[in-house]
């Protein structure tokens, strides 16, 4: 049986697209030679526009990586610090290395994009990395001293000429009320008592609840910042939650820890043979 020959399309070809290169060249194609385009005054114009975008997008890709990256080391961070069980004390050495560790990391990788959000590029790029930035540092920075972390020193402590601007500053105070309710939880299930500066009926008697709630109370009275519509009072309600949590555990060991105490005390003297 003879094969059959399909003729083919001459202009199938380019009635399919023509290939480029990144210049806006036609590539070559069969041996072609490669056509070149009409030119006017306008060509010069768009081929710069082309350009910038080009560097637009590396650019923000660039940072978007770095962001990531210095997220994932903040996280990291804030999970390590969890471990603490004290507050008003300095890091145990083996904490404080591991800590340190990751802010070296921290500032190499943010060192690789100090140019590309210099100037009017840092309000261009989303850095949202430094919001949990500050929430790590400031984290780290209440666990060993029981204050909150100003702005200047926050901008101190990053390892990197990089502006920390106001709304990364709150947004990770915002986020830091979630970690201290996470330690207070931890700590109170663990102890039986509010994790605090003092003993309770002195002068400074002063636990984490409260702290939790000045800052709430601040937040709530200033107003509201950059970022997407909502993302301020969204965070507020968040952390209103979270106050609220560890008001109720406090509640639950005032009212009801002495009597759970003495009910498991009184259940173990009775149950244990020989007493």
């Amino acid at each position: 049986m003879s094969e059959i020959v399909v003729p083919q399309d001459q202009n199938k070809s380019r009635a399919m697209g023509v290939k480029r290169d990144y210049q806006g060249k036609e590539k070559m194609a069969d041996n072609k030679p490669v056509r070149d385009m009409p030119r006017n005054a306008y060509t010069p114009m768009f081929e710069s526009f082309r350009t910038e975008l080009d560097e637009h997008h590396d650019r923000r890709m660039k940072i978007g990586k770095v962001s990531r990256d210095v997220t994932a080391l903040s996280k990291k961070i804030i999970f390590s610090l969890q471990r603490v069980r004290q507050l008003n004390k300095p890091l145990h050495d083996r904490l404080k290395a591991d800590v340190e560790d990751r802010m070296k990391e921290i500032a190499e990788h943010l060192a690789t994009i100090e140019a590309d959000v210099a100037g009017m590029n840092r309000y261009r790029y989303p850095l949202i990395c430094l919001e949990e930035f500050v929430e790590a540092i400031s984290f780290s920075y209440y666990l060993q001293h029981q204050k909150l972390l100003t702005p200047s020193q926050a901008q101190e402590m990053l390892p990197a000429n990089i502006e920390l601007t106001s709304p990364d500053y709150v947004f990770g105070i915002f986020d830091l009320t979630g970690e201290m309710m996470r330690f207070a939880t931890a700590v109170t299930a663990l102890t039986g008592n509010m994790p605090g500066l003092g003993t309770k009926g002195t002068g400074d008697d002063r636990t984490i609840l409260k702290d939790m709630q000045d800052v709430s109370s601040m937040l709530h009275i200033c107003p509201p910042l950059g970022g997407k519509p909502g993302t301020y009072f969204k965070k507020g309600s968040i952390m209103d939650e979270q106050v609220l949590k560890v008001e109720r555990l406090g509640y639950g060991m005032t009212v009801r820890g002495s009597l759970l105490a003495w009910t498991s005390l009184d259940y173990a003297v009775v149950k244990t043979p020989g007493l």
